[in-house]
């Protein structure tokens, strides 16, 4: 997509000047990287097929509950430090294995792989937070995010009751979201036979990996499944929402505007540092965990740059826009969990 920005000579040069420091900088040896990858691979991969063969070795019910909780959080957070990475290509020099790897990552969580990619590529990473371009704006009118959006008598209560209306977001995603993708029609786009084909084996494959063979194989009563199935999905969106919502939505972020051509009034460096929020963005145990959603800013300034690199590139970069005086956004996890709710509960407020 071409840049609506309007163009900031001083922006520019800055950002120029960020490239040239993180890329004299940081240290981009390819066997360490192989080595950090293959491990996180392992561990993760590794944790994710224990958990799932646990689910018919358990033997009492509510084990088998806690058991898809667990291996619910833990193929989410393998889709968080892979897919992501996978989407923007920065893991194998082939595109196609890099789409193909993600493809199944985000099916072993029921999301439609393509249809995200899309989205979160053309369009998140190209104007965040801008309204008319940002299709991650699109969400329910029942809660209200964007300041000037249309406001509605039920959101002064929203603090409370966004948390509920949380847990059942996976499902949400998974079940009637992708669907509406599915069949909407864009003018313009045609979907593919190859796009339609993996859409219904995605979702197949799903449903059957994680409901129909536990129905099947494990002894259990078949009710105890589906709730360990539900209160999995209530978990997972819980904690995706939260960790996505913080990454934008918190106090103190920008939502930049369009004039009436559809120029976006901010530079492209402005748009995506004041958009964006960073939760633990030097460590690297945060980083191992959230997979770099946590360092939200360099991804949207260096989405081509795998996320092992962020603690350090952090360093270079929050130096750099600390000495030209631009701070960063930055909470701690549960500060960005106070902080989107107290969002919530001033654009409940306010006109």
């Amino acid at each position: 997509m071409k840049s609506k920005h309007i163009h900031h000579k001083a922006h520019t040069e800055l950002f120029l000047l960020i490239q040239k420091e993180v890329q004299n900088k940081l240290n981009f040896c390819p066997y360490r990287f192989r080595r950090k990858i293959l491990f996180k691979g392992a561990f993760y991969s590794i944790f994710t097929v224990m958990m799932y063969i646990s689910l018919y070795i358990v033997k009492h019910p509510l084990l088998l509950v806690m058991v898809y909780v667990i291996y619910g959080m833990t193929s989410l957070l393998f889709a968080f430090n892979f897919a992501h990475d996978f989407s923007h290509n920065t893991i194998f020099r082939s595109k196609r294995l890099n789409h193909y790897c993600f493809v199944l990552l985000y099916t072993l969580v029921g999301a439609h792989a393509e249809s995200w990619k899309d989205r979160h590529v053309t369009s998140h990473h190209h104007a965040p937070n801008v309204e008319g371009y940002d299709t991650d704006l699109e969400i329910t009118n029942l809660i209200r995010v964007v300041p000037d959006s249309p406001k509605k008598s039920f959101h002064r209560f929203q603090h409370w009751y966004a948390p509920l209306l949380y847990t059942t977001y996976s499902l949400f995603w998974i079940f009637i979201k992708d669907f509406k993708v599915f069949f909407s029609k864009t003018p313009g786009k045609v979907k593919s036979v190859k796009y339609k084909i993996s859409f219904w084996c995605q979702k197949i494959f799903y449903l059957t990996y994680i409901v129909v063979l536990p129905l099947v194989c494990i002894e259990h009563n078949w009710y105890m499944i589906l709730i360990g199935f539900l209160i999995m999905h209530l978990f997972q969106s819980m904690f995706l929402l939260f960790t996505f919502f913080m990454t934008h939505h918190i106090e103190g972020v920008e939502y930049p505007k369009i004039d009436d051509l559809g120029f976006i009034k901010t530079s492209w460096l402005m748009n995506q540092i004041q958009s964006s929020n960073d939760f633990y963005p030097f460590s690297r145990f945060a980083n191992f965990v959230f997979g770099g959603f946590n360092n939200h800013i360099a991804h949207h300034l260096f989405p081509h740059i795998h996320h092992i690199y962020y603690p350090k590139l952090n360093k270079i970069l929050y130096k750099i826009l600390l000495d030209y005086h631009i701070i960063p956004n930055q909470t701690t996890y549960a500060g960005g969990i106070i902080s989107h709710l107290a969002h919530l509960r001033k654009l409940g407020i306010a006109s």
